[in-house]
């Protein structure tokens, strides 16, 4: 297999593309031959997809009124870019058209399927929109650009909304599509397809992962992620005012802090990065020649220093057996095969003898169905409407400063990471990092 040229690849996430101002400068970016990428992943513009999976509760009701209304807001936002880029009745409104055509018979085909596969069949439109309006401004801008289904690249199995990539296909239709022409490659995130066609998504926010799919198929020297940030902080700017950015990370401690719910980067991102030592840089395209974040192979003064995650909106669930008997092994399992198959996460797990303490976001589907599972031989106690603090490399004194008075209803600790859950009602909108 012959390796193509490369250069970087970069990923805009909906912020960067969130209106017609927003593209103009995304363009303007990528105008300098000498610094323009070999691959670009966009997300869908602002809160599209967030407007899609609304239309897709409503398309699963029988409630025909609200779903039209629904799909016209979608229509207006996106035509109203294209007109403010083009002017009305351009082939880009036509283009936009015709995927919204596409998107209302996909609600129409699937509003009766299983859920999780109705969802990727409609919700990944955002990104089609998104990328076919960007791929014609920025053909209209002088940047010979490609548009690439990624359904056509991205190559999964059919685990809906959670798919895995066949990475040998995969590397295969990247690399042959690459090879044709040296026009950039425009494509989407979040969305891939099964071997028959049929749409998958990678996760929510998994646009940063399609990213760094194409980096190592492409063998890419860099990955660049733009943000509305300059780069990565000890916590998120958004909740702790005295967050500080951090210039470089390694990719474990970059790993862990994503795996804890830090949010600037998907957590399924870095692995193929890894494997091909490529360097991630988070930067700004507020401020693009501010000081970037890097994260590499290497260590930087990200690994040392302490970094608090948030997690709002926690559930704690409490199991024992209902016979009274220990939680061994085999119990053990069965309890987390349960919570896999109702397609949760553990975010906290804190284990003893007679009970198993598990921490998970409110997934109100899945939280059913996980208990339901559970109920024939566990007993369950739940709270709701938890805050879980996570602190990479804690002291006592910070642990004891981010306390305060609040009350633990869980807690666990080891050599490189403290959790503790509060209840919301006593946690404050704003917090600090003691100095």
């Amino acid at each position: 297999m012959t390796q193509v040229a490369h250069r970087s690849v970069y990923k805009f996430g909906g912020a960067s593309i969130g209106d017609a101002e927003a593209i103009r400068r995304l363009a303007a970016l990528l105008s300098p031959e000498s610094e323009r990428p070999r691959a670009l992943v966009a997300s869908a513009m602002g809160k599209t997809t967030n407007a899609l999976e609304a239309l897709l509760q409503a398309a699963r009701k029988p409630d025909e009124a609200s779903y039209r209304r629904r799909l016209a807001e979608i229509r207006h936002d996106h035509l109203a870019v294209a007109e403010a880029l083009f002017g009305p009745g351009s082939p880009a409104a036509d283009a936009l058209e015709q995927r919204l055509a596409e998107l209302d018979a996909a609600h129409a085909a699937h509003r009766k399927a299983p859920y999780p596969f109705h969802y990727d069949q409609t919700v990944g439109f955002g990104e089609l929109l998104s990328t076919t309006l960007l791929a014609a401004w920025l053909n209209a801008s002088g940047i010979p650009t490609r548009w690439c289904d990624a359904r056509e690249l991205i190559i999964t199995d059919d685990r809906h909304q959670a798919a895995e990539i066949d990475w040998e296909t995969t590397r295969e239709r990247i690399v042959r599509t690459a090879a044709e022409d040296e026009s950039l490659l425009l494509t989407q995130g979040f969305i891939g397809a099964t071997a028959d066609g049929a749409m998958t998504t990678l996760g929510r926010e998994g646009s940063d992962f399609s990213a760094a799919i194409l980096a190592e198929c492409l063998g890419a020297a860099e990955l660049t992620i733009w943000k509305d940030v300059p780069g990565l902080f000890n916590a998120d700017p958004r909740r702790f005012t005295n967050a500080r950015q951090i210039s470089r990370l390694s990719y474990t401690e970059a790993l862990e802090q994503t795996w804890h719910g830090a949010k600037v980067i998907h957590p399924r991102t870095l692995a193929p990065l890894q494997r091909r030592d490529i360097p991630l840089t988070v930067r700004s395209f507020l401020e693009p020649e501010a000081p970037p974040s890097i994260i590499g192979p290497e260590a930087g003064e990200g690994d040392r220093q302490p970094a608090c995650m948030l997690r709002d909106d926690q559930v704690l669930l409490d199991v024992s057996p209902r016979d009274g008997g220990f939680l061994d092994e085999t119990r053990m399992a069965e309890i987390f095969a349960r919570l896999a198959d109702a397609g949760l996460h553990a975010n906290l797990i804190d284990g003893e003898a007679l009970r198993l303490r598990l921490v998970v976001d409110h997934r109100p589907e899945k939280l059913d169905s996980l208990l339901a599972a559970l109920a024939p031989r566990y007993a369950v106690r739940r709270q709701d409407d938890g805050v879980l603090l996570t602190v990479r490399h804690p002291g006592d004194a910070l642990l004891a400063s981010l306390d305060g008075d609040r009350t633990r209803w869980v807690e666990r600790r080891n050599a490189t990471t403290a959790q503790r859950l509060y209840p919301r009602a006593e946690c404050p909108d704003s917090w600090q990092i003691p100095e």
